[in-house]
């Protein structure tokens, strides 16, 4: 929600935008509604490369924002709020596509990790921290945890591309599943996802636990989750990255979904 202390100032620029379209009164209301813009900016940069400035990630929230007030339709039950939410986060994740933005050597030193991994893993038999995997590699741990959380989720596909399989010319968008409705052994399949997750949350600490919760179920900013456990925001993203390379490691298996803002 835009935090105007003047509604009525509000409305009143709405009017004239609607009805006018009233430049001033539209770089009102692109004024007001920019605390969306940069919510959804925190939301989106918290799963991405470092190297992706949260400056271009608000320019494109504009670009989005801009576009929400010249297509909203007012004769529509739905609020401004909701429709902006959509044109904004799409506008944010057209511009990454157009973009690399995790350079080389950061998926160079990934796939070294991500192979590293594997081999402990098959080694010991179990899970492995982000520590052992450092002392093989001779890095360090928030090294190894830093470049497998620029990493994670940085594959952005159009749907519009050829699939890889080159025995026919389908695109993305043709082989996509209805998931909205799932049949009973997905149903059964995903109830169980959700339970193994509960329980390995239940494995966290508290404010892993609590970051997790308020960020992913109560869709808190970092910075809110900071002042509601009383610490930095620095503190709270370190917090995140770490507990994100955990629960990687344990549900490799579970749908990424789950960890995206």
């Amino acid at each position: 929600m835009p935090r105007v202390n003047d509604t009525k100032l509000l409305q009143d620029n709405w009017k004239r935008w609607i009805e006018e379209r009233d430049s001033s009164a539209g770089d009102r209301l692109v004024e007001a509604y920019l605390p969306l813009v940069d919510y959804h900016v925190q939301r989106i940069s918290v799963n991405l490369p470092r190297s992706v400035q949260q400056d271009d990630l608000r320019s494109h929230g504009l670009v989005g924002l801009y576009d929400a007030l010249e297509k909203f339709d007012h004769s529509r039950d739905l609020k401004f709020d909701t429709y902006a939410s959509f044109r904004i986060r799409g506008a944010i994740i057209d511009g990454l596509r157009q973009e690399d933005w995790l350079p080389r050597s950061i998926r160079d030193k990934s796939k070294k990790i991500e192979q590293m991994i594997e081999s402990l893993e098959q080694r010991h038999g179990r899970f492995v921290t982000p520590n052992e995997v450092a002392e093989e590699l001779g890095m360090k741990e928030e090294d190894v945890v830093y470049t497998m959380n620029e990493s994670f989720l940085s594959n952005l596909l159009s749907i519009d591309e050829p699939t890889k399989d080159s025995q026919k010319n389908d695109t993305y968008s043709s082989t996509i599943v209805d998931h909205r409705t799932l049949t009973p052994d997905q149903s059964i399949d995903k109830k169980s996802q959700y339970e193994e997750l509960a329980e390995v949350i239940k494995t966290l600490n508290k404010n892993e636990q609590l970051v997790i919760s308020l960020f992913y179920f109560e869709e808190f900013t970092l910075t809110e989750i900071g002042e509601a456990l009383d610490l930095s925001t620095s503190r709270i993203s370190q917090i995140h990255s770490k507990t994100l390379f955990k629960l990687q490691q344990k549900l490799k298996h579970i749908d990424t979904a789950f960890f995206k803002g």
